[in-house]
């Protein structure tokens, strides 16, 4: 991130964000077309896509996180690819149609960490399920960046909510040996079943 160039976070952005290699590693994965950006936040993943010339549709519900992910756009020079929309993405889904759905929903702060194992439930504002369903009706790829300690047979199963089941990949996301997220790719972006991205 260029925070020397004055990239703007709040609170919940410094714990929240994702880091900006795992984010560019989400962009190169997505393929082309249309990206809808369902919780962006500060804009650390939007910004990433729009970059490698996806144009974004990018909501966020608070008003102050989208003000700061389009100041943080223009830092990149990207704030022109990317459709700022204050709003909140359930209420939205159903006048949204993209080629890929990125969901980074709230994992409820750092206490996630806390949780042996991650549940779909415990993502906020919906569980897990509900929250595929929605991307599924907007886009036939859907990209989900997870807790590290996600339970992953509920990850798969995500796939077969779908007819017929979607291919899935999982990919563990290391960074400086670390094991510190989890991606999971549904559709015709998916590779194979598991995979591992060392930064």
């Amino acid at each position: 991130m260029r925070y020397d160039q004055g990239i703007k976070m709040d609170e919940e952005g410094w714990f929240s964000v994702t880091p900006e290699k795992i984010a560019v590693r989400h962009a190169v994965r997505c393929g082309g077309g249309v990206v809808i950006d369902g919780f962006t936040g500060v804009g650390g993943n939007a910004i990433q896509f729009a970059t490698m010339c996806h144009p974004v549709i990018a909501i966020d519900i608070d008003p102050r996180k989208v003000a700061l992910a389009f100041e943080n756009a223009k830092i990149y020079g990207v704030e022109d690819h990317i459709d700022f929309i204050v709003g909140d993405f359930f209420q939205l889904a159903p006048y949204l149609k993209g080629d890929v759905v990125f969901l980074s929903p709230p994992w409820g702060g750092p206490a996630y960490l806390t949780q042996e194992t991650f549940t779909l439930d415990l993502l906020k504002p919906k569980n897990g399920y509900s929250l595929f369903q929605v991307a599924q009706s907007i886009a036939p790829n859907v990209i989900m960046y997870l807790p590290r300690n996600v339970d992953l047979l509920q990850v798969e199963e995500l796939s077969w909510l779908s007819s017929p089941p979607l291919k899935v990949e999982i990919e563990e996301n290391m960074l400086h040996g670390r094991l510190k997220s989890i991606t999971a790719y549904f559709g015709d972006i998916a590779f194979s079943e598991l995979s591992m991205f060392e930064l």
